[in-house]
């Protein structure tokens, strides 16, 4: 007959000075509630505007507190298509420039730091000093200038003239320099040893590392492109309608004139319609995002 085998118990001992179960559980427990409260704080902005555009005007005036629209209507975003509002074209218009602006800025951008960190000519920190120091002037500055240059140059409401200045961002060029000094030298090296020249190197090498970075680039320049507005009023004018993106057509509905009201509803309408697409890329790419952060740190 078989023995049966004992079981033996093992008594499981907490290390000395460690925190009881319990007490960890609830620290974390408490940790989320702060956060969560947190987070509450600056989303109940956005959550009261997306329930409040869905409302008429006297139930705002009367119960904006309220989280559910009673009667529940799609009135404001109806308006946003009539009257003197074309959002639909400005729409594609925002789309427009902020397309081309993010796909020139990446390009451009990532050529400018490569140079700047990679190969060495004459007056390269000197180069760099100055693209820094742009980034110090307040962009307001910068544009009785800009109108000056464009109306020379016969640029004024038109698409180039809304694009052509803001091609190029300083805090770009910095953010890929920091980020493709960090790469190690014997990749390229073993590159060049093939007989690589210094354009294929940053094509098929340096830039398939860069993605991260790429990405996080590629948002900042959407992002500040989709929601630029006094570039925009400057380049294209108060006449130009027909060229204005949704920033400067939906800046019409404010009923800032004499004698006009704000129609809360229709303001906030058009202020989601301007934060969803932003809300949505963030969302997408956070992850690579927030990755790429440590990469725009000064090197040591």
């Amino acid at each position: 007959m078989a023995r049966q085998a004992q079981a033996i118990h093992v008594p499981v001992t907490r290390p000395a000075g460690a925190a009881p179960a319990w007490l960890v559980s609830l620290t974390n427990i408490l940790r989320y509630i702060v956060l969560f409260a947190f987070a509450l704080v600056f989303l109940a902005p956005f959550i009261f505007a997306i329930a409040n555009s869905f409302k008429t005007a006297p139930q705002i005036a009367q119960d904006a507190l309220n989280l559910i629209p009673n009667p529940f209507t799609l009135a404001n975003y109806i308006k946003l298509t009539q009257g003197a509002a074309n959002v639909p074209l400005w729409t594609l218009n925002s789309i427009l420039f902020a397309g081309v602006v993010t796909a020139a800025r990446v390009l451009l951008c990532a050529l400018a730091g490569y140079a700047l960190a990679r190969i060495n000519f004459p007056g390269r920190n000197i180069i760099f000093l100055a693209v820094l120091a742009t980034m110090m002037i307040p962009g307001v500055v910068l544009l009785i200038p800009r109108f000056i240059i464009l109306k020379q140059l016969g640029l004024l409401a038109t698409y180039p003239g809304g694009i052509l200045p803001i091609l190029v961002d300083a805090f770009g060029i910095f953010l890929m320099k920091q980020f493709f000094e960090s790469l190690p030298g014997e990749v390229e090296e073993a590159a060049r040893i093939d007989g690589a020249t210094p354009l294929q190197i940053f094509w098929r090498v340096a830039l398939p590392m860069a993605a991260a970075p790429l990405i996080a680039l590629a948002i900042l320049a959407f992002q500040g492109t989709w929601n630029e507005l006094q570039h925009f009023l400057v380049a294209l004018g108060p006449t130009a309608r027909d060229l204005w993106p949704l920033t400067l057509g939906l800046a019409t509905l404010r009923g800032a004139g004499v004698g006009q009201q704000l129609d809360f509803g229709l303001f906030l309408a058009g202020s989601i319609l301007m934060t969803l697409p932003m809300a949505i890329i963030f969302i997408l790419f956070q992850r690579s995002f927030v990755e790429s952060s440590s990469h725009s740190a000064v090197k040591g």
